[in-house]
């Protein structure tokens, strides 16, 4: 279903209920709630060993809470099916660089889920392929095998793995390690951009948290154990017409050829 323009943002779109972690009988996190709502922005902040990572990767199905429930778009983790709704970029891909693929086959995956794999691939996809290799600056490395790039060029192609699915909740577990300082600052003036004028919501953990603050605030609105949690809504007056991706994508592309 597609997000309405007249819901007020009020959709809940991740619901954290009570959630506990145990690893090894040791608790990584205890007591969790909260929720996040349609185009939220988080930003989650915490010590090593404070459970962002686990954190992330129960919300997307990898782990499953020891105690408490987490819901997406109001279902339950454990039977929520489209998933083509979320783009993950973990922190460590467990791709493995010896599979066969090109950088261009990579990127393609990201538009086939359980419902669609089988799907064909059109002229619309190799569009969105194309901008999404452009605006990540891997286009001269898109024929490319994956296990032939360094990791900042295998980080750029699971970000744009996990954009061209124009995702509705774009999660992103320190999306820029590994990448040079002009490619993190075009990549949060993109986000910055889909979550302005767009029906997209973050929850974004990095290590650069001066320029995530930045745009955040540097107050959390919720503690959790060792994790803080910062939060910036967004419901601008004047959306983009355009609701697409590929439009965030060219608005970029605008912005680093003036630069340029």
């Amino acid at each position: 279903m597609e997000p309405s323009m007249n819901a007020g943002c009020h959709q809940s779109i991740v619901t954290l209920d009570d959630v506990f972690f145990f690893y090894e009988n040791k608790k990584v996190i205890e007591h969790l709630s909260f929720n996040i709502l349609e185009r939220d922005f988080v930003g989650l902040i915490g010590s090593n060993g404070a459970g962002k990572t686990t954190l992330l990767k129960m919300i997307v199905g990898l782990l499953k809470p020891s105690q408490g429930q987490i819901r997406l778009f109001g279902q339950p983790v454990s039977t929520f099916r489209d998933w083509e709704r979320i783009g993950y970029v973990p922190q460590k891909n467990a791709f493995n660089p010896l599979f066969p693929a090109t950088v261009r086959e990579v990127v393609l995956s990201g538009l086939y889920g359980k419902k669609n794999m089988f799907r064909r691939i059109g002229k619309a996809d190799q569009q969105k392929c194309e901008e999404a290799l452009y605006v990540m600056r891997i286009e001269d490395l898109a024929d490319r095998r994956i296990g032939q790039l360094s990791g900042g060029q295998q980080q750029r192609v699971f970000l744009a793995r996990a954009l061209i699915n124009n995702p509705e909740l774009l999660i992103l577990d320190e999306p820029t390690v590994g990448i040079d300082a002009e490619t993190q600052a075009g990549f949060f003036r993109m986000i910055r951009h889909m979550h302005q004028h767009h029906h997209i919501t973050f929850i974004m953990v990095s290590h650069d948290m001066d320029m995530v603050q930045s745009y955040i605030g540097t107050e959390p609105i919720q503690k959790s154990g060792s994790l803080s949690f910062y939060v910036k809504h967004t419901h601008e007056p004047e959306n983009c017409k355009e609701t697409n991706l590929t439009h965030s994508m060219q608005q970029l592309r605008e912005k680093i050829e003036v630069l340029s």
